[in-house]
């Protein structure tokens, strides 16, 4: 970012029109105190001393960073995924909480959208999960919204007309979002376009593994959209099934996708490619049995 700095005797700072210009068509507030932030600093600066001085988490730094290297503001760097909300689960106090319901009109005006579409009031247990997806993880409240309404109709398609998702689960959803960066409205949305393609096909995959009429739990709800994202059919799906079930007696999700994980290594994804993976291959010519007798060939397959 040299070039960007001019340093006078008064300290000043001086922004490019151009950059001002990405920055505002952007909207994102933490990219602009990001950016800020590093130009008034001389040299290199450590994204710890950043996160002290913004008070940020690390994830909101990262967030912040990624739109700068969107941008072209920044260099782009090796990406780093969020990690699971059981490696890092933000503590809030009390007082951190009145701090965002006072001082953040943002996160004050989602929390009674939550609560309407939860249909309870937030305890403060829920109000600090609720700011570890907004403050910490860096999810906006539009993207808050929709994922707490795509968790809602999963639950009640799941469990029943009324059913309402816990805020363990939302959060555990937040993760997963994160990880697949879906940190925009947009890309959330077309995340929601792609998942209710998928479901409706979710059917087919869970009756090839002889599991019935019933739908998928969260973790198998992964398992096949994955397998989906990597293009096996259900036919295919179920020749894995039936290789599983052969050597672990039972239905066992891990066995089965190793199996596809393999295949896919293989390029292999319709049951005519994994058929010719599996084909056997054509046998050598064996040698003339030698003067010993007809019985010499046995020697090698017996354990001396």
């Amino acid at each position: 970012m040299s070039g960007y700095i001019l340093h006078g005797e008064k300290d000043d700072v001086v922004l490019p029109a151009a950059t001002v210009d990405r920055l505002l068509a952007r909207g994102d507030g933490d990219a602009v105190l990001l950016y800020l932030s590093l130009l008034r600093t001389s040299g290199g600066v450590a994204p710890r001393t950043l996160t002290e001085r913004l008070k940020w988490s690390e994830l909101r730094l990262a967030n912040a960073e990624n739109v700068l290297q969107e941008l072209g503001i920044l260099q782009r760097s090796a990406k780093s995924e969020p990690p699971e909300p059981a490696k890092e689960r933000p503590e809030y106090t009390q007082e951190d909480i009145t701090d965002l319901l006072e001082g953040d009109p943002s996160f004050r005006m989602l929390v009674p959208l939550v609560e309407e579409k939860l249909g309870k009031k937030l305890m403060t247990t829920d109000l600090k999960t609720l700011a570890g997806l907004y403050d910490s993880l860096g999810l906006p409240p539009d993207v808050i919204y929709l994922l707490v309404n795509h968790c809602l109709e999963r639950a009640e398609k799941r469990y029943g007309q009324g059913r309402r998702p816990t805020l363990r689960q939302i959060e555990k959803e937040g993760y997963y979002w994160a990880r697949q960066e879906l940190f925009t409205q947009e890309a959330a949305a077309e995340y929601l376009r792609q998942y209710h393609q998928k479901q409706g096909r979710f059917g087919q995959y869970m009756q090839v593994m002889q599991l019935g009429n019933r739908l998928p739990v969260e973790s198998e709800e992964k398992y096949i959209c994955d397998w989906i994202d990597k293009g096996f059919s259900p036919e295919a799906v179920a020749l894995a099934y039936d290789k599983t079930v052969f050597y672990k007696k039972e239905l066992n999700w891990r066995y089965l996708n190793g199996i596809l994980r393999r295949w896919d290594e293989q390029g292999c994804h319709t049951p005519e490619e994994i058929g010719r993976l599996d084909a056997p291959r054509p046998r050598k010519d064996t040698a003339a049995p030698s003067a010993g007798g007809k019985n010499d060939w046995m020697k090698k397959y017996i354990k001396r």
